[in-house]
């Protein structure tokens, strides 16, 4: 059931920090995020987090779940997990333990660790394009938009969704691909399975998915 959950968000964000592997050197692992911007957050957490990747190359081939290492440190502090997962427990929210909800949440935020270490096997050489940043004066949501362009295929329109925190800072906590939710598109989904069986399988379920191990066959067949 969850097999497909982010499926576009897996690869969008491969595809960004595949586009700025081609300007990130070792320094960029040492770059300020500014978390006050959203549209230079974007960009500059994908560039430190793929200068990563390119810094401890001989660390994944030894072991690829160290992509998950990677993603712990330099990504998933700019992605609301926490309130992403609300988002997809839905109304089932209310009827959750104070415990329910703080395991949910930390599988939830395994689940994506592991979602985005495999994201970093399927980049293969698309180009990316930011829009010009607006002005987010007062806002407190703000979508970044982003074209993906592959040779020879449609170009895939995109949008990270941020929200503002209480201290005036941004993270990221959806993607909308071609117009549709990926957050939205999977909530009845998830709510009807903790209808017919609970929260606790769903936790389970989760568990089970972070505790895959990242599969590097992808690079080996696209090389």
């Amino acid at each position: 059931m969850f097999n497909n959950f982010f499926r576009g968000l897996v690869l969008a964000s491969a595809v960004i920090l595949g586009f700025t592997a081609h300007a990130a050197d070792d320094s960029a692992v040492d770059i300020e995020i500014d978390t006050t911007n959203p549209y230079t957050l974007v960009e500059a957490v994908s560039q430190k987090t793929f200068a990563r990747f390119n810094q401890d190359k001989q660390l994944i081939v030894d072991n690829p779940d160290h992509l998950k290492v990677i993603v712990t440190e330099e990504l998933m502090p700019y992605i609301d997990y926490k309130y992403a997962s609300y988002k997809v427990l839905g109304q089932y929210l209310r009827d959750t333990t104070k415990d329910e909800r703080a395991r949910f949440v930390e599988a939830f935020r395994g689940y994506l660790i592991s979602t985005y270490a495999q994201a970093f096997t399927e980049y293969t050489d698309q180009t990316v394009e930011f829009s010009p940043a607006k002005d987010f004066t007062g806002e407190k949501m703000v979508n970044v938009n982003v074209r993906i362009i592959d040779k020879g295929r449609p170009d895939i329109s995109l949008q990270f969704k941020a929200r503002r925190l209480k201290d005036d800072t941004w993270k990221a906590f959806d993607l909308v691909a071609e117009g549709v939710s990926l957050l939205s598109s999977k909530k009845s989904e998830i709510t009807n399975l903790v209808r017919q069986k609970g929260i606790e399988p769903v936790i389970e379920m989760l568990i089970e998915r972070t505790e895959t191990h990242i599969d590097l066959s992808v690079i080996e067949q696209a090389n």
